[in-house]
């Protein structure tokens, strides 16, 4: 007689049961607001050191524009440009640091019996899960980023580097050998880390003060006043990594060797030199625009799987 199915066959603690939620959830919100992070990844090379086809500085868009711009000159489906690693690596990263906070949380720092933690542990739990994760899936963040260029490339009659996921990994692994698949790496942790520390620990501590202070229960009102909050602190806290990450992963190479950057530092010295301060913040309008709803969405839709699967909410 066949075996019927019951989530009581299911360890609702176990690390491949929260890791399989998350990157459920994850990749429903990553499908959903996916061309506003690829408008953001197009805004921050702007102004770097790339010239079109004839030779003239590539002109200045900015969010709305570049997304209409990248809609009607590439193709509409070019807004998903770069979508399956990106898919990929939230697999892999939101399975990850969503299980990784958790088991820091619990185990780790541990919560009070009241539910209560403190938001110094939250802070540590979301940088330690954030840097861990994002170190795991850099490879497949470094494949996006090319990806998402390469439909500029073409506009400025510069050859195609990559025809797909595959053909992209292949082609680093080629010219660099595996540790070429870290490019980046450094400055890609530093944003996770960042990123993490102010969505989960916000969202951590948002969701605790809520239902501590108010009469609301814990319901999707509750949770879209925490990721709403998560959202803009993520932002805010990220930027700066995520321009640096972006420009050190896009610049071309020679012998495995960036010919722009030698690193996050230098990265950091000839943008805030070359462009202000402020170019560090280069695209904070779509990564908020983008961070807002993805988070939404994500945390939406996290909490509603964890519902269905039978365990308790985040």
């Amino acid at each position: 007689m066949p075996t019927t199915f019951s989530s009581k066959n299911i360890n609702h603690e176990s690390f491949i049961f929260k890791y399989t939620l998350s990157a459920t959830a994850a990749v429903i919100a990553e499908s959903v607001t996916y061309p506003l992070d690829l408008t953001k990844t197009r805004l921050q090379i702007q102004g770097e050191f790339s010239q079109d086809v004839h030779g003239k500085s590539s002109h200045h868009r900015g969010m709305i524009a570049t997304a209409v711009g990248i809609a009607r000159e590439e193709g509409v489906r070019k807004l998903w440009q770069g979508v399956t690693p990106a898919l990929y690596r939230h697999i892999v990263y939101s399975g990850c640091r969503m299980s990784f906070y958790e088991m820091l949380r619990e185990k780790v720092f541990k919560r009070g019996n009241d539910g209560s933690f403190p938001v110094w542990k939250a802070s540590m739990a979301g940088l330690l899960s954030g840097a861990a994760a994002q170190f795991i899936s850099s490879p497949t963040d470094l494949v996006k980023v090319q990806m998402q260029m390469e439909g500029k490339r073409r506009l400025e009659g510069k050859p195609t580097r990559v025809k797909n996921t595959l053909h992209a990994f292949q082609q680093i692994v080629a010219e660099g050998g595996v540790r070429k698949l870290w490019t980046g790496w450094v400055p890609n942790v530093q944003r996770a880390a960042l990123v993490n520390l102010g969505d989960l620990a916000t969202y951590d501590t948002a969701k605790h003060t809520i239902l501590s202070n108010t009469k609301l229960k814990d319901n999707y009102v509750t949770h879209t006043l925490s990721s709403a909050c998560s959202g803009i602190v993520a932002a805010l806290m990220g930027t700066p990594a995520d321009v640096i990450k972006t420009r050190i992963m896009n610049q071309p190479t020679k012998n495995g060797k960036g010919l722009l950057y030698s690193g996050s530092v230098d990265c950091l010295v000839k943008t805030v030199r070359l462009e202000g301060f402020f170019a560090l913040y280069k695209g904070f309008l779509p990564i908020w625009a983008r961070m807002a709803p993805w988070s939404l969405v994500f945390w939406l839709s996290y909490e509603e799987v964890r519902k269905l699967a039978g365990t308790s909410s985040f």
